[in-house]
């Protein structure tokens, strides 16, 4: 089992504490045997139609299935937790965006747009990184051919 599998590890858990062989668990959730285990395992992660029954046949609710099964959506669901803090004045929104190396290279900023990046803060707009973005699109002239 994978060590990150907490979904896995839950559902492994939750089944043994009701004396539920995996067999029993796949004939009650109407798949087959091997899916439990390929869930238990973390190879394969739960259809939302199958959270459901998992929630009616384990106790578990569909909101923490689905949240183990997809930590990525935990900003979606809980908006107050934030992987990244958005920035407080547009200083900050620039700073973030200027001192961001991938993000410049991956964009190929140019010093020139980065000046009028600077600009733009000092306008006191509160810029995301998707707003530079679709700026630094629009400043740019169009390739010629």
């Amino acid at each position: 089992m994978n060590p990150k599998n907490a979904l896995g590890r839950l559902l492994k858990g939750r089944r043994a504490e009701l004396a539920l062989s995996q067999r029993a668990l796949a004939r009650q959730l109407g798949v087959k045997p091997s899916h439990i285990a390929y869930l238990e395992s973390g190879k394969r992660k739960p259809s939302l139609a199958l959270m459901g029954r998992l929630e009616h046949a384990l106790g578990i609710s569909r909101q923490r299935i689905f949240l183990l099964a997809h930590p990525e959506a935990e900003a979606i669901v809980h908006p107050s937790v934030r992987a990244v803090a958005k920035p407080k004045s547009a200083a900050d929104a620039w700073y973030r965006c200027a001192t961001d190396r991938p993000f410049l290279k991956r964009h190929g900023v140019t010093q020139r747009e980065l000046r009028a990046f600077r600009k733009l803060s000092l306008l006191g707009y509160v810029l995301s990184r998707h707003q530079f973005l679709a700026i630094l699109i629009m400043i740019r002239e169009p390739a010629d051919g």
